[in-house]
């Protein structure tokens, strides 16, 4: 990370926790220096201005001084609260989850990635503002994963190269991308996806947002690209995520 004694920044609070009796410790997400923690001190007084500009999912503008060990947080000032995603238990979860997803694929001093921050803030506004989020989240999943670079091959088969046809199809998780028939009767430890699957996660991967959003997948469509996209997940992070088990309770 470059040197500096202060900075400013803009930031998404991704998780915060007690520090000491009064303080706040707090992971930021932000878009010149990517993850980092910092010291919120004072922050769990009843007095305290900065507590109200600190909780997760918050977009805020922070002013951080280097401390002995930690980052300082000086000032903060709320760009978007994105209330709703306080208020709503499902909204949460799926903040959450995209939070989750950020943070495992995230680490402290790679430095700022700014489209993945525009990314995380423009997700948040959407789970925000739509009443179903399932569409914003597979979006933002194929977003990520062309960021961090693990962009899955969709168009042709990953094991022999030749242009996927318009049938059902396998996923290998171990190459990233999918198998034709023909390859998928000889490898192992393959997941099924229908043509149709695949049509909806192609759509997601080469289209705009304002495209992606006239989809209209059907509930069995929406199952399996969901389950597919946690599978991927689970291979490249080597553990489960915490919270899809969490929304599929609150769902339920």
């Amino acid at each position: 990370m470059t040197e500096f004694r202060s900075f400013r920044a803009s930031a998404v609070v991704v998780r915060h926790g007690d520090w000491g009796e009064a303080d706040r410790l707090l992971t930021l997400y932000t878009r010149e220096q990517g993850m980092v923690k910092a010291l919120a001190k004072g922050a769990r007084k009843i007095t305290s201005r900065k507590a109200g500009h600190l909780q997760p999912f918050t977009h805020i503008t922070v002013q951080l001084a280097k401390g002995r060990d930690l980052l300082i947080v000086t000032q903060a000032e709320t760009v978007d609260a994105f209330l709703p995603l306080h208020d709503n238990l499902i909204k949460t979860g799926y903040a959450a989850y995209i939070v989750e997803l950020l943070y495992r694929f995230s680490y402290e001093e790679e430095g700022g990635n700014p489209s993945l921050f525009k990314l995380l803030v423009d997700t948040l506004g959407r789970i925000e503002k739509e009443d179903e989020a399932w569409l914003s989240v597979r979006y933002y999943e194929m977003r990520l994963l062309d960021i961090v670079g693990f962009r899955p091959q969709l168009f042709e088969c990953a094991n022999c190269g030749r242009e996927i046809l318009p049938e059902d199809q396998f996923f290998s998780f171990m190459t990233g991308g999918v198998i034709c028939p023909q390859c998928g009767q000889g490898l192992p430890n393959l997941a099924k996806i229908s043509m149709e699957t695949l049509k909806y996660l192609r759509h997601f991967q080469r289209s705009s947002y304002r495209d992606a959003s006239r989809a209209h997948p059907s509930p069995e469509v929406q199952k399996e690209a969901e389950a597919l996209m946690q599978g991927y997940f689970t291979y490249l992070l080597e553990r489960e995520l915490n919270t899809p088990g969490f929304i599929k309770r609150i769902k339920s």
